[in-house]
């Protein structure tokens, strides 16, 4: 490939979608992060079978959250990382709608899974 073809395959516009998801995602998944870290209060008044009950399912529940944190976090830096051509324009759409989807149905999973008293 010439330079002049590289260059006329290259997305001006590339940044926009990344920058986008990355302005939504990260404060969504840091509010998250806050209220899914607050949960074990909920549990603060219970004791014996509740408190176990409740123990048990965040400890089930603590490690998928930060795994689909985790995933977030990858989708971000994919969506950075692909090269910024024109060929790669819906991938990078469809990743950078992917991320902030993936927090808020990490969020649920995270809450479905709690026993909450």
């Amino acid at each position: 490939m010439t330079d002049l073809e590289v260059e006329l395959d290259r997305d001006r516009r590339a940044f926009v979608a990344p920058l986008v998801s990355t302005l939504l995602t990260l404060p969504l998944g840091l509010v998250s992060l806050f209220f899914a870290g607050l949960s074990p209060m909920a549990c603060d008044s219970c004791d014996g079978e509740t408190a176990d009950a409740f123990d048990a399912s965040f400890q089930a529940a603590w490690p998928v959250f930060m795994a689909g944190l985790a995933m977030v976090l990858g989708l971000l830096v994919w969506g950075w990382a692909l090269p910024w051509r024109k060929a790669n324009a819906a991938r990078r759409v469809g990743i950078a709608i992917g991320a902030p989807t993936l927090v808020v149905l990490d969020t649920v999973v995270f809450w479905a899974l709690l026993d909450l008293p």
